[in-house]
């Protein structure tokens, strides 16, 4: 298998390089922790490694040392299509370097070799009540499948360093089913239907999901899913997905126990909800003004949303100081295909009158737009108009870039995470002797 080569080959270099941070370096400050940054959820504190991506506060989130743009342009394209295939993602992941469309297509084809999924888990799926949320189905689903996990059939007789060669065979076999999986929780939760889904090996990965999802009324949604997935994949080990199914992986958890955790992380209303809570407010200021407003009228409805108390979602963010890279890509994508929507022309017009606004406040650092102001209007432009559903599809592309993580946490032994806790006293202790005269 194509991955597991190439990341044999880097193995003994990053394991010593890890080797000599944890041995010879060990003592060496980083950065300093406030008591603002404990008691304010770690924020910024500068205490996990990854390289699968970065994000860098002036470009944005960088995937193995590309920004947005150029892993657009540089990855190989199913033949036809502008945007990358999913399995060359992926390799780019997993290995660090830029496939050919050759070896992007050879993670293709273990995708489909791997994508049946057992019957028990649609049995499962089948019973739950109708009521039940889509990502509670997702996350069940992914436990569910944990029965044929590798890592954990093997884990008492492998050697440890060996653990990432399970661990990748599980990250696989996962993200092989995912697309199946979600398309059925779609089909079935919002139209009733259940029969088996199953996967093509002549399309890639982006095109199975679309045709399962059964969007074929316009044009275009394959090139969507390859660009989702692809801007979903992955944004730091802090974020709360991908922080979780780091956290949970600490302690040897496989794969699939790993990434449910993570899933019940972005199924929080605080992070994979935000998608949705953007488009129903763009929904809400076409339905006041018919259409989309004039800009003056826009100026005037965004200024009675923060006075009325509310926010304007999907502006600004913890890291970025510029308009996310993904945004604009999503932005560029819809231009495009589909320039006089409504909704998004209206999007368009949010992104010139919104950070306006929020200056004039004064209360936000970075009144930009981030990804979650517009994912969902593309969604909905494709027809797939059920809010809850958008972020099982974050979960879909999320995958990609915490089983990356996952593999290479194993492969160079990062050890189980245990942060110490202090007590508020102890807190209150600290603060009291750094105000008292040097």
């Amino acid at each position: 298998m194509i991955l597991h080569e190439k990341i044999s080959a880097q193995l003994p270099a990053w394991r010593e390089r890890m080797k000599s941070l944890a041995k010879e370096h060990a003592e060496v400050v980083v950065d300093q922790v406030t008591v603002g940054q404990i008691v304010g959820g770690m924020r910024d504190i500068k205490s996990l490694v990854s390289d699968i991506s970065f994000v860098d506060p002036a470009e944005g989130i960088r995937f193995r040392g590309l920004s947005i743009p150029e892993m657009v342009k540089a990855l190989p394209k199913a033949r036809g299509n502008k945007m990358p295939l999913v399995g060359g993602l992926y390799y780019l992941l997993m290995i660090g370097e830029v496939p050919t469309r050759e070896l992007a297509l050879e993670v293709e084809a273990e995708w489909a070799k791997r994508s049946e999924v057992p019957d028990y888990v649609y049995k499962m799926l089948k019973t739950m009540p109708k009521e039940t949320h889509p990502m509670t189905l997702l996350s069940q689903a992914v436990l569910a499948l944990q029965n044929g996990s590798v890592f954990a059939s093997k884990y008492h007789t492998m050697k440890k360093d060996v653990y990432w060669e399970a661990a990748l065979e599980d990250s696989l076999d996962l993200t092989a089913k995912l697309p199946i999986i979600a398309a059925y929780i779609y089909r079935l939760k919002y139209f009733g239907e259940t029969k088996k889904l199953k996967y093509n090996s002549k399309l890639d990965y982006g095109a199975n999901f679309a045709k399962m999802m059964g969007v074929e009324d316009k044009k275009g949604y394959a090139e969507l899913a390859r660009l989702y997935f692809a801007v979903h994949s992955d944004h730091e080990s802090g974020n709360a997905s991908a922080h979780t199914m780091h956290l949970v992986g600490s302690a040897l958890s496989d794969p699939y126990l790993s990434f449910s955790a993570a899933l019940n992380g972005l199924a929080g209303p605080l992070h994979g909800l935000a998608n949705q809570e953007c488009l129903g407010w763009l929904l809400e200021v076409h339905e006041k003004f018919s259409g989309v407003p004039t800009r003056d009228d826009l100026y005037k409805f965004a200024w009675d949303t923060l006075n009325s108390g509310h926010v304007i979602p999907g502006y600004g963010h913890a890291v970025l100081r510029v308009p996310d890279p993904r945004f604009m890509a999503l932005l560029g994508f819809a231009k495009e295909r589909f320039p006089e929507d409504e909704l998004i022309r209206l999007a368009e017009m949010v992104f010139d009158v919104v950070p306006t606004v929020l200056k004039e406040q004064g209360k936000a650092k970075n009144p930009a737009p981030n990804l979650d102001a517009i994912s969902g209007t593309l969604q909905y432009y494709y027809g797939v108009r059920n809010f809850e559903f958008y972020t099982v599809l974050f979960g879909v592309g999320r995958a990609l870039g915490v089983t990356s993580n996952y593999v290479w946490a194993r492969a160079l032994g990062q050890p189980l995470e245990r942060p110490k806790s202090l007590t508020t006293k102890m807190l209150e202790d600290v603060v009291a002797k750094a105000s008292q005269p040097a």
